[in-house]
């Protein structure tokens, strides 16, 4: 989305403020001094509820690579960018020095509710593998749900054919993530995990699903996150979850077979979270989901 006037400048220190009716609810750190072994790259956090309640985590002491909602990969051309351990086939998780990361490039427009920019996602020597424009939008839903939507185009920048694999294409089963990844908050008691494919993280892994929901409670304060692809081809992406040791739902790029980008070929994805005070049933969660998605 393309911007025909002088954008005002934005403290690189700061992150960008994102808001739904005048409330606050996101920043988006698009510039942070983050340590190489995390993959750096901007993220959405703290995420909040209408009411307040915190519905995202960062560099927590479990997966210290995880930043709230991000977009991420764990092995681009042979360079890790999802941060932490590499899987290396045959011999499993290692800790190797191939981290990329994620700088920003242009904004092309940004306002209270929404922004976009261009990305470089280069190695470690700083050569782009690929060229990216985001665009991340909040908007109201009901007087107790927002919707947040994350839109990427992703090209190959350099001059060879460049492969994305997730761990499950190198042997890891069940480990197709990397893609759109929201790592959850700390909870007291229980996690619902639901979607028209079943209840429970066992139902849902792996599976196609039209949307799904994580509910928790955050201390005193019940939360749902409902993700959804917005087009037909997200639809087609498997969706990873996760709710042993963290909470995380990623939609993957690709699950267990690895995905080639010719040089200059582009590949985008649009994913919609809406971010819920309370726990939604299935209905309800339902009839938010169809609420959410743009009109065909």
């Amino acid at each position: 989305m393309e911007h025909s006037g002088t954008l005002p400048a934005l403290d690189a220190d700061q992150p960008l403020s994102l808001r739904v009716d005048g409330h606050e609810v996101a920043h988006y750190v698009w510039h942070s001094d983050l340590p190489a072994s995390t993959a750096p790259r901007p993220y959405l956090h703290p995420v909040r509820t209408h009411a307040g309640t915190t519905v995202t985590d960062v560099r927590p002491h479990s997966h210290t690579h995880q930043l709230g909602i991000s977009i991420a990969a764990p092995d681009i051309g042979g360079r890790n960018f999802w941060g932490g351990r590499t899987f290396v086939a045959g011999h499993g998780p290692a800790w190797l020095d191939d981290h990329g990361a994620q700088h920003h490039r242009r904004w092309l427009h940004h306002t209270e509710s929404e922004l976009a920019h261009t990305l470089d996602w280069v190695d470690r020597d700083g050569a782009a593998l690929l060229s990216e424009q985001r665009t991340v939008t909040c908007r109201p839903l009901t007087p107790d749900a927002w919707t947040l939507a994350v839109q990427t185009r992703l090209a190959n920048a350099t001059d060879r054919p460049l492969t994305i694999r997730s761990p499950a294409a190198l042997g890891r089963v069940g480990a197709g993530y990397g893609g759109f990844f929201w790592r959850g908050p700390a909870i007291t008691g229980p996690v619902h995990v639901q979607s028209p494919a079943g209840t429970g993280v066992r139902a849902v892994h792996g599976t196609t699903a039209p949307w799904l929901t994580v509910s928790g409670t955050s201390g005193d304060a019940p939360w749902t996150m409902l993700f959804a692809p917005a087009d037909t081809t997200t639809a087609h992406d498997r969706w990873f979850v996760r709710a042993r040791d963290y909470l995380g739902v990623g939609s993957s790029l690709t699950w267990d077979r690895p995905l080639v980008l010719a040089p200059g070929e582009h590949l985008q994805r649009h994913i919609l979270a809406v971010v819920a005070d309370g726990i939604l049933t299935q209905d309800a969660a339902a009839a938010l989901a169809d609420a959410a998605r743009p009109p065909a």
